[in-house]
């Protein structure tokens, strides 16, 4: 599922549990957001994926929200950069923020 936004800021209370900011090879990045309504891609009013310069940049972009926690997620490509057979490697997860209780 996307959402825009736009249609982040019309939701009632709008809470992202967990914020994960994909990297796409190190120059691009996009946001995953998990929170009551389900997992959701952050997209633009066209569909496309909203694609960040950023970490930083997508944090800033939802700081109005109240996000729980931020973790930094690089899929790992090293089977496929040295020839390996495919196989089910966990991504690396950094853990940027979470809030306290």
């Amino acid at each position: 599922m996307r959402i825009t936004l736009d249609e982040l800021h019309h939701l009632e209370q709008p809470v992202i549990r967990l914020l994960e900011i994909i990297s796409l090879e190190g120059q691009q990045y996009m946001a995953r957001l998990h929170g009551p309504e389900g997992l959701k891609l952050l997209s633009d009013a066209k569909g496309q994926t909203r694609l960040f310069r950023s970490a930083w940049q997508i944090q800033e972009t939802l700081r109005a929200f109240t996000v729980e926690e931020t973790q930094i997620v690089h899929p790992s490509a090293y089977h496929e950069m040295i020839g390996m057979a495919a196989s089910d490697v966990e991504p690396m997860r950094i853990q940027v923020q979470r809030q306290t209780s």
